[in-house]
């Protein structure tokens, strides 16, 4: 008999015929966006880092899993499951605040972004209120689809429906290989991998009006300085991930950032900053900042954590002279009040607990557990370990790529849900191939003790996984 983590009453270890059938049934209702390999287990319940998962399928479907979360639903529930900052703002906010859009104002709203953006707030530093304003949206690849839309704005003259003087000659987007921006027509355009945009049309270069959109490999610095030397008078912005994600946590080097941030200052061209993933995982808010402070940025586009895992929500932050066209950009769910209470009572959480500043000590001895406890042990599987705070990557060997759904599912089996990132793949200008990466992103909550039993159950998936692949 297992403990439910959830209230800590006995639960079985298997569940009855009827309920293992309604969520076979469900699954077959819900799209499936994995062509065939969706994972074949449910959560039952949660709290926390703890989620009770039952298989779906095999000889043992229906046995019930005590699983540590590693990966927070997609990076995106920095306080784990049921937290009581959740619960407050829906029994606070949700019974008082009403509905309002973004045409009428709100206390809800006016109290969020005081507190995040007026004068002492939390992101004060990175943000004056005198030279930025917000905008909200449902999702990270929505903020990014806005912050695209500011650029393209940008260079353009909506009042005499022609190219803005000065900025006739500005049709050219750079990003980086291996990064990933969303998976909307628009964001598609920004993803340099065939896999995804061979077959569809490229939006942003169709019509007298298009684009083109170069890339270079992220985090070299001489491929960057050569490009603006060659590109940058016809430089409209550049897109990046200040910790490139999908890419397998790739950490730029020292200085990488606050220099791109100079070239796009001296050569007139936006720079946008997409922190859906990096925001308060890498144990400050933002990851655009180095030891000198914060790196300046004319559009910054945050999500997953933001919205606690409880709600859609992202947050587009751009320099007061970026807008759209007038009604261009209004959308149905922009700031409303009962999304800012719920950001607010999250974002308080994380300060009051000083959970930015714990993950940021405890990170580094997680990344060193892994080193010495996964990856040394293990050289036939990993390659290094990599990653910032609570966001960090162990990058798979070519042999060990081949088997990653297997290598899930041994570690939903050995107590530990995590996810894998793609890897950037083949690279330009002689840089090696980067395979698919586990990433280890748990809830902010997570303490030394958590952190330890997700060690110990990826070493033990790991120890298995490589028997299976001799």
């Amino acid at each position: 008999m297992l403990i439910d983590s959830v209230n800590g009453a006995p639960s079985p270890v298997a569940i009855g015929a009827d309920v293992l059938e309604a969520l076979r049934e469900g699954g077959r209702h819900h799209m499936d966006h994995y062509s065939g390999h969706r994972l074949p287990y449910a959560c039952l319940s949660a709290h926390g880092l703890r989620q009770r998962m039952v298989k779906l399928d095999g000889p043992d479907a229906g046995r019930v899993l005590e699983v540590t979360d590693a990966s927070g639903g997609y990076a995106s529930a920095c306080l784990g499951a049921g937290h009581s900052a959740a619960l407050e703002a829906f029994q606070h906010v949700y019974p008082r605040s009403g509905y309002v859009t973004d045409q009428v104002g709100s206390l809800e709203r006016a109290s969020f972004l005081r507190a995040v953006c007026g004068q002492g707030g939390l992101w004060a530093d990175h943000f004056p209120s005198d030279e930025y304003h917000v905008s909200g949206r449902n999702s990270g690849s929505e903020g990014v689809e806005l912050a695209l839309r500011l650029v393209l704005e940008s260079i353009w003259d909506a009042r005499r429906l022609a190219p803005r003087a000065g900025r006739e000659g500005r049709r050219t987007i750079l990003a980086f290989e291996g990064a990933w921006h969303g998976w909307t027509a628009a964001t598609q355009a920004l993803v340099n991998r065939r896999h995804y945009r061979v077959g569809l049309p490229d939006a942003l270069a169709e019509g007298q009006y298009g684009v083109r959109v170069m890339f270079l490999p992220f985090g070299d610095r001489e491929a960057l300085d050569g490009f603006f030397r060659e590109h940058g008078a016809t430089l409209a912005a550049v897109f990046v991930e200040p910790i490139q994600g999908d890419a397998g946590i790739l950490v730029p080097p020292n200085g990488y950032l606050r220099h791109l941030a100079g070239l796009c200052r001296s050569h007139d061209a936006l720079l946008v900053s997409d922190e859906v993933l990096t925001f308060a995982k890498t144990g400050r808010f933002f990851a655009m900042a180095d030891g000198d402070g914060p790196i300046p940025t004319d559009v910054t586009v945050i999500g997953k954590s933001l919205g606690l895992g409880v709600m859609p929500v992202s947050m587009v932050i751009a320099r007061r002279h970026l807008a759209v066209r007038s009604s261009g950009a209004v959308a149905t769910n922009d700031l409303r009040p009962l999304a800012c209470g719920l950001m607010l009572a999250g974002l308080r959480e994380m300060v009051d607990g000083s959970l930015l500043t714990r993950s940021a000590t405890l990170g580094k001895e997680l990344r060193l557990r892994l080193q010495e406890e996964v990856v040394d042990p293990h050289p036939d599987v990993f390659r290094e370990v990599r990653g910032l705070g609570y966001l960090n990557g162990i990058e798979l060997t070519e042999h060990a790529s081949v088997a990653v759904p297997r290598f899930r599912a041994l570690l939903i089996e050995n107590g530990v849900f995590a996810e894998f990132m793609a890897g950037a793949g083949r690279r330009s200008c002689g840089h090696r191939y980067l395979f698919p990466a586990l990433r280890i992103a748990p809830p902010l909550i997570a303490d030394r003790d958590d952190l330890g039993v997700i060690v110990e159950g990826i070493c033990a998936a790991t120890a298995t996984f490589q028997e299976e692949l001799k």
